[in-house]
């Protein structure tokens, strides 16, 4: 749901998204798993089509070549930290302009879903406004 959100705002708000390149990985992913179903039916409600999404693991390069690395969870970004040392000053949780984690609503409620979704939509409005301010 973020990288799509993300994706899209930076679209929308960017006078260009030339060399903005958005990946989403996991820490503990189920590699080439779909998005939930609650995922993909909330961001149709939206206009966002996330079906084709394959689940994906974090992997050291991704690391290394990113200019930001955003996360939902303080734990996420210390075990990143940990594993990258030389990457701690650009890894940052999405909701880390509000202070809070965004927690996994995975094999929860749809209402945990569309929390999550609420949340990270701030995160990324958020983040965006930071990306894009000149």
């Amino acid at each position: 749901m973020a990288e799509a959100l993300l994706k899209r705002e930076l679209s929308a708000r960017a006078k260009s998204t030339r060399g903005i390149t958005v990946h989403s990985a996991g820490l503990g992913a189920l590699v080439g798993h779909p998005a939930a179903e609650y995922a993909v039916t909330l961001m149709a409600e939206i206009g966002e089509d996330i079906s084709g999404h394959r689940a994906r693991q974090m992997q050291p390069d991704m690391v290394s070549e990113a200019d930001l690395v955003l996360v939902m969870e303080a734990v996420h970004k210390r075990a990143i930290s940990d594993a990258h040392p030389t990457a701690r000053g650009k890894i940052y949780r999405l909701g880390e302009w509000q202070g809070q984690d965004i927690d996994d609503p995975y094999r929860q409620s749809k209402a945990a879903y569309q929390q999550a979704l609420a949340e990270i939509n701030t995160g990324v409005t958020r983040w965006v406004e930071k990306i894009t301010a000149k």
